[in-house]
């Protein structure tokens, strides 16, 4: 027993001289801000998600980060891509979550860790495991115990992950602040009783795991003490934390808007980003983060919110491709900079407002005559001003705040934007591709690999999500007396869905194909229809778009054929085919033989030259090709295809989809003051997305291995490999 005191009194006096030689720091906070080690910061983040970039990307994104301006990586932690089956978890490759807390350190950034684990993030399920929608009794985020268990597992399992390698800030590493649950506040609204019950455990539960940093929920009102609230949008100046004893703090400031297939891409104005950042900070807001900093690329089929592109460009300060996108990363790290000269104010004293006139103020934080910072802001829309403030006189634009951190001499102004743009261009590399082609007959016919029931079943119930596609096949015999076999008008086929394609077959030749979208996700197919005397094969192949990310009890939400399902037009009247016999097939026979894979299938005769299969539905395209010199990012212009997915050596590029043709007025940037992103929107009348990003990563000098599997028909011969500039 003596030997056991004597060993925890070692163990108390090495880490408390581990405190007192400032290795290991605290973190707590007040009424000002994020306290580091007994010191008050203001903060600027950013947000970069690990799985949307490559573990070679990040070093890279770190240093742009760095330089330009920020303190803090924010990054959401991905449920469903750590533990894919119950109890096997994968922290490897893009996956490698502490690599890329560790590279972030390295580079010398702090890190907001967003453990959900419900991330939304427009990320498949939300970023929960398919699996978990199936574990009985389950309800998602509320007051239920099956849903509270697993994510109870789960948030332990990345905390103690991060524990066992140091990586909190009080045990030396760069993680200050943690965040369970995400945007909770609408949903606890909605549900009542149980929400409220959900988030005291959620925020109890989350505390218990005595992380030694402060927690953080987004759009939470009510977050239970010591959990800060936060605030998410365009726009939070007006924000005011629940208990005034807790900082301002905004975990998501958009820098643009994601991109939907089927919508224009959004563009969030420098100007107006710079604006709300300054104009948050003028009035007390001490941390600020960018959603997204770099959005990066949606690889594979980890896109949600149904239809969302391969893109997450978000009109982030660095593109998805790791670069700059200029003016808007230097001229928010000229706002950064201006911001940090004045943080001696900012965290000492609150500020005194003056006004000088409708849509005119100066914020002053004042200590003494050597440490004092101003703002000057003109809020209206359209009209400069000009105010007197201390011994000079100062030039407002409109929809502007002015930074003098010396209260004397402005540095920055958000809408003087001194930074020159960089123009995004797609540059040839020459390389050619020599395409061979593999043609897969529809699924017919009821195989061994099938099921049947005399039922139209959901769709994610029967894949489990291990595929984009599902087969509904079944039988229509005709008599010969029918009418339109006697050239009467042909029958009319009719298939209710609950999203997000379909492609109807008949006889195993294309009666047509139909989509939804991301307002309207559901469809209906209505059709004539060959049929013939006898027995008329019909296969309808449903297709996911990725699983729902957001609303109320969205594990509930169907995807597929769900009837009804008629033939109109006979001399029986209209026949409902919805209960009688079906036969389900997962997957396309491609996928079954790995055509995706380098080794791909040696049953598999791929044609090419003149036999080439060009504009036929469900064909795989496959070629090999050499790296381009240099060093430039990489895309593939895809504007000549339909729909499917691409890989490169194995590893999946995405779900392609240019040929989806964006709708909608483009707006004008009248953003001032009410920015959102229906506004400054590109792209309408034109492809949604053309250039799918390839991480030079994945490419080895030569013979890289390219599949394209094309659902509706395209021209593989008008694909190219262009580099980013």
């Amino acid at each position: 027993m003596r030997k056991e005191f004597h060993m925890m009194m070692v163990g108390m006096m090495f880490l408390l001289c581990l405190w007192i030689c400032g290795v290991i720091a605290s973190v707590s906070y007040d009424h000002k801000a994020i306290v580091i080690d007994g010191q008050r910061r203001i903060l600027i983040s950013g947000s970069i998600h690990y799985p949307r970039s490559t573990p070679e990307m990040w070093p890279d994104l770190f240093q742009k980060a760095k330089d330009g301006g920020l303190d803090v990586i924010q990054t959401y932690v991905f449920w469903n891509g750590h533990e894919p089956s119950p109890g096997n978890y994968y922290f490897e490759g893009r996956f490698d979550l502490v690599k890329f807390i560790k590279l972030a350190q390295q580079a010398g950034l702090y890190v907001h860790l967003r453990i959900g684990p419900y991330v939304c993030a427009e990320w498949n399920f939300g970023g929960f495991p398919v699996w978990l929608k199936y574990v009985p009794g389950m309800a998602f985020r509320t007051d239920n115990e099956p849903f509270k268990a697993a994510m109870q597992k789960f948030t332990t399992k990345i905390v103690s992950l991060m524990k066992a390698e140091s990586l909190f800030q009080t045990q030396g590493g760069p993680i200050i602040m943690s965040q369970i649950e995400n945007e909770y506040g609408p949903v606890e609204w909605e549900i009542g009783a149980p929400g409220k019950a959900y988030t005291s455990w959620a925020a109890q539960m989350a505390v218990g795991l005595d992380t030694g940093v402060p927690w953080d929920m987004c759009k939470q009102e009510d977050a239970p003490d010591p959990v800060i609230d936060t605030c998410n949008g365009y726009y939070c100046e007006n924000f005011t934390p629940n208990e005034n004893y807790k900082p301002k703090m905004w975990t998501e400031n958009w820098s643009g808007w994601y991109t939907d297939f089927g919508s224009g891409i959004s563009h969030r104005p420098t100007e107006d980003l710079a604006y709300s950042v300054a104009r948050f900070i003028q009035n007390r807001g001490s941390f600020v983060n960018y959603y997204m900093y770099h959005g990066g690329t949606n690889f594979g089929r980890t896109s949600s919110g149904l239809f969302i592109a391969t893109s997450y460009d978000y009109d982030a300060p660095i593109d998805e491709y790791g670069l700059v996108n200029e003016p808007k990363w230097g001229h928010l790290r000229d706002l950064h900079k201006a911001i940090k000269q004045c943080e001696p104010a900012l965290i000492s004293v609150d500020p005194t407002v003056t006004y000088y006139g409708k849509n005119l103020e100066a914020h002053v934080y004042y200590v003494s005559t050597s440490v004092c910072a101003a703002f000057l802001a003109n809020y209206d829309t359209k009209s400069a001003a000009t105010i007197t403030f201390g011994n000079g006189h100062h030039d407002l634009p409109p929809w502007s705040v002015s930074i003098l951190p010396d209260c004397k001499t402005e540095v920055f102004n958000t809408a003087k934007v001194g930074v020159k743009s960089s123009p995004k261009a797609m540059t040839s590399t020459n390389i050619t591709f020599d395409w061979q082609s593999y043609t897969e007959d529809p699924a017919f016919s009821s195989e061994d690999d099938s099921v049947t029931a005399e039922a139209l079943w959901e769709q994610i119930n029967v894949t489990r999500d291990s595929s984009d596609y599902l087969w509904y096949l079944t039988d229509v015999n005709i008599s010969p007396n029918e009418s339109f076999i006697n050239n009467g008008p042909s029958p009319i086929l009719t298939a209710n869905s609950a999203g997000h394609v379909l492609h109807v077959f008949v006889n195993g030749q294309l009666s047509g194909t139909v989509y939804g979208g991301l307002d309207n996700p559901k469809l209906t197919f209505s059709g004539s229809v060959n049929l013939k005397d006898g027995n008329n094969k019909i296969s309808i192949l449903s297709v996911a778009v990725g699983l729902p990310n957001v609303g109320l009890h969205f594990e509930t939400w169907n995807v597929g054929v769900l009837g009804p399902v008629t033939l109109k037009g006979l001399n029986e009247g209209t026949r409902d085919l919805s209960w009688q016999k079906w036969s389900y097939k997962v997957g396309l026979k491609g996928e079954s033989l790995s055509l995706h894979t380098i080794t791909g299938s040696s049953s598999v005769e791929w044609t090419q030259g003149s036999s080439l299969a060009t504009k036929q539905p469900l064909t795989w395209y496959k070629t090999t090709f050499n790296a381009p010199d240099g060093d430039e990012p990489l895309a593939l212009d895809m504007s000549s295809m339909g729909k499917g997915e691409i890989w490169i050596n194995d590893q999946s590029i995405g779900r392609h989809w240019p040929g989806y043709i964006a709708h909608g007025s483009c707006g004008e940037c009248d953003y001032a003051g009410t920015f959102t992103n229906a506004k400054c929107r590109t792209n309408c009348g034109e492809p949604t997305q053309k250039w799918y990003h390839i991480p030079r990563s994945w490419l080895s000098p030569s013979g890289n291995v390219l599949v394209v599997l094309e659902e509706w028909g395209g021209d593989p011969t008008g694909i190219s490999l262009v580099k980013r500039t």
